[in-house]
């Protein structure tokens, strides 16, 4: 019973706050809720018996969430002024959203822990003598290792349409030209002057 509430819980909290990243207007109130939706996935994998997963799901992309706020941060005109002047009418519901954090983690360690039936689903999907993240690296470059492949590549494409986008020339900023570079010869990155006795001196006066 507790098991499936734990289930249940976490499933609901994470499609409502999948559904607020794309409906809330703020980007901040966006990235905040994708954390929260981050949090109550790692709650579903731990109850799956993929500890791993949930723990990796909390530190990388956490922690990359934290980078992508830096970006938003640097690359939006967001008035934090007008943010912080209502922050106090948001206290309550910041309180909550913490408290059901709180709470979630302590039923997913007491399922964890306590349950038979999450240590069956743990004994189910590791095999017998191979550790969680043996198994799933085992699956994850034998079986699976062209959509594994494919996900890099779709990461990398992404990575380069954002710096494409964000992209801006302005005038009066230098910028490398590759090209000149490679072709540049010793001619022209070396200029003999010469110089008269005493014509330096005057020019210095």
């Amino acid at each position: 019973m507790l098991e499936a509430l734990a289930f249940y819980l976490f499933s609901a909290i994470l499609i409502a706050s999948a559904i607020m990243v794309i409906a809330a207007r703020n980007p901040v109130h966006s990235v905040l809720f994708l954390i929260l939706s981050f949090f109550n996935a790692a709650g579903l994998f731990v109850l799956l018996g993929a500890e791993f997963l949930g723990m990796i799901l909390v530190v990388v992309y956490v922690g990359a969430v934290a980078v992508l706020f830096l970006f938003v941060v640097m690359m939006l005109d967001v008035d934090f002024a007008e943010l912080k002047r209502g922050a106090l009418q948001y206290l309550p519901f910041g309180g909550l959203i913490g408290l059901v954090l709180v709470v979630e983690l302590i039923m997913a360690g007491s399922v964890w822990v306590l349950q038979p039936a999450a240590l069956a689903a743990k004994a189910h999907a590791t095999p017998a003598g191979l550790t969680n993240t043996e198994a799933l690296g085992r699956i994850l470059y034998t079986d699976y290792v062209y959509y594994f492949q494919i996900a890099g590549l779709v990461l990398l494409v992404a990575m380069i349409g954002a710096i494409v986008l964000t992209l801006r020339s302005r005038p009066g900023v230098r910028r490398q030209n590759i090209s000149v570079q490679n072709a540049r010869t010793a001619a022209m990155a070396v200029e003999m002057v010469d110089i008269k006795p005493g014509q330096g001196s005057e020019e210095g006066a």
